[in-house]
């Protein structure tokens, strides 16, 4: 039985660069940071809000770097083991940590996306679901 806890400011978040390539997991607080200085973007708000003594903050999931970061490339098999390994076993888009995940592709592959390290993301079946064929921001 897994146990699902409320989300905090100290959840994972999944930091896109500026092309939507997964660059790394950072903490909620980390990425209201980075949004507040005007370096991110919202792309999923998954898990409701933070409140502070004058204002409402959406708890982001996703957020998309405004600029580029160049990263290596590593060239590491794609596979189911490894993506979840990689997501820490966790839905990109909610943030709940499960071990029912399926493979999701950012751009589908009906659209043309590749089966990627760049273009996947660990998502509960829910999720991967309701986001069905659309990229993340029509999914919104």
């Amino acid at each position: 039985m897994t146990t699902v806890t409320a989300p905090t400011i100290e959840s994972p978040v999944l930091v896109l660069n500026q092309n939507y390539q997964p660059l790394n997991i950072c903490s909620a607080r980390r990425a209201l940071v980075l949004m507040g200085r005007g370096k991110a973007e919202l792309v999923i708000n998954g898990r409701g809000d933070v409140h502070s003594a004058s204002a409402i903050f959406p708890l982001p999931s996703v957020v998309r770097l405004y600029y580029m970061v160049k990263k290596p490339i590593v060239s590491r098999r794609l596979s189911r083991q490894a993506l979840f390994y990689r997501d820490n076993f966790t839905c990109q888009y909610c943030g709940r940590e499960t071990r029912k995940l399926t493979i999701d592709h950012i751009l589908p592959r009906s659209r043309g996306g590749k089966h990627t390290w760049e273009n996947v993301a660990s998502a509960c079946v829910k999720c991967n679901h309701r986001k069905a064929g659309l990229t993340p921001s029509e999914a919104r």
